[in-house]
């Protein structure tokens, strides 16, 4: 091979330049003073990138002609391109993402009116993805069935954010990680998103305003414990007894309920926020009246509150919703033993953007609908 074709190939497959957006400010300050400059020029850079919403390195003015090369040169200021945005007939909209590495995941923004069974308050909620696809298959997901690819960047989920607020013009109030992916299983890259999206000096989005969901990776859950900043926790149950969770959760035969629920102490001993427990009702796998009161007193004793979540159809499961009576009597059971206990009206079912839909799916020109996480 001729030296001129090796030079073609090797900037083929340069790596891409890391995301401007998955720097904290205490990473700007160390690469800056790398350089020799002052911690200052850190709060110049993360002001034009999180406040002045910049979309190129040669908007900051303040900052030195030569240092704003070498940043180009460094770093990408590119958000995650949107491929495609369905709108729901309850104003939910869904934003399919292209990766850099030509994957795609999806983000949920919920409209401000978040409705519960006797319940309303009006926030702006965005549903985002930790990773492509997931390896823990839940047996109701979709966002499992084409299998795990890999862990999300902390600047790719920072970047979901900046960019559903660029394209709505509406400010995120509150996030939940319960898009496609196990959160826990991207802790490094999870635990940098969140100090970006909470910093005062970052998104300042208010971490009792952000939930991070798991299918009960209880190591994970004691780590996060230890992190000071007080995100909210949500635990995906769908099952009270260690038999029922085996047919709905794999991740039980690792961490089964009893060792959940011991990381579960070791959080509240932790955080003063109370613990969410998510538990899909499906009809005759897990809705019976004695799961409920089996949860009911498990949930009393770490204080926590149930969101019931009818299930939702995916193709290519088997499952159905139980009947509205059915779930009404197990959300009555759960009150009745003075459980706080939501029966959630859902948003975006018409356009697969409920709980359990998001997958990895994209239209070809053809208007077939494809896998986008194939190799």
């Amino acid at each position: 091979m001729s030296e001129s074709a090796m030079k073609v190939d090797a900037h083929a497959v340069s790596p891409p330049l890391p995301s401007a957006y998955g720097m904290s400010l205490s990473d700007w300050e160390e690469w800056l003073s790398e350089r020799g400059q002052s911690k200052f020029r850190a709060k110049q850079v993360v002001e034009w990138i999180y406040r002045k919403r910049i979309a190129s390195f040669d908007e900051m003015l303040n900052i030195a002609v030569p240092l704003r090369e070498e940043l180009k040169k460094t770093f990408s200021m590119e958000l995650l391109p949107v491929s495609k945005i369905s709108g729901s007939e309850d104003t939910t909209r869904k934003f399919l993402f292209r990766l850099e590495d030509g994957r795609y995941v999806e983000t949920v923004m919920i409209p401000a009116s978040v409705s519960f069974v006797g319940e309303r308050s009006d926030r702006i909620t965005l549903c985002v993805s930790s990773q492509v696809g997931c390896a823990y298959g839940c047996k109701f997901c979709a966002s499992g069935l084409a299998g795990f690819t890999r862990n999300l960047t902390a600047g790719e989920i920072v970047s979901q954010v900046l960019t559903a607020e660029r394209e709505t013009g509406e400010r995120v109030s509150n996030l939940v990680f319960m898009g496609m992916g196990e959160p826990m299983a991207n802790l490094k890259q999870l635990t940098k998103a969140l100090e970006i999206l909470n910093g005062q000096w970052g998104v300042n989005i208010g971490a009792r305003r952000i939930t991070v969901s798991t299918s009960g990776l209880a190591p994970q859950i004691e780590k996060l414990a230890q992190v000071s900043m007080p995100v909210r926790l949500a635990i995906s149950l769908h099952g009270a007894t260690d038999e029922v969770r085996d047919r709905i959760m794999p991740i039980n035969a690792k961490y089964n309920i009893d060792r959940l629920f011991q990381s579960l102490a070791v959080w509240k001993e932790s955080k003063k926020q109370k613990i969410t427990f998510e538990y899909i009702l499906i009809d005759g796998i897990n809705d019976d009246l004695e799961q409920a009161r089996i949860l009911a007193k498990r949930t009393r004793a770490l204080r926590a509150k149930v969101n019931l979540i009818p299930y939702n159809t995916v193709e290519g499961l088997p499952w159905e919703r139980p009947s509205e009576a059915r779930m009404q009597a197990f959300q009555s059971v759960l009150r009745e033993a003075g459980i706080t206990a939501t029966l959630r009206i859902e948003k975006g079912h018409d356009i697969n953007a409920a709980c359990g839909q998001l997958r990895l799916k994209e239209e070809t020109s053809e208007g077939l609908i494809v896998s986008a996480a194939a190799s």
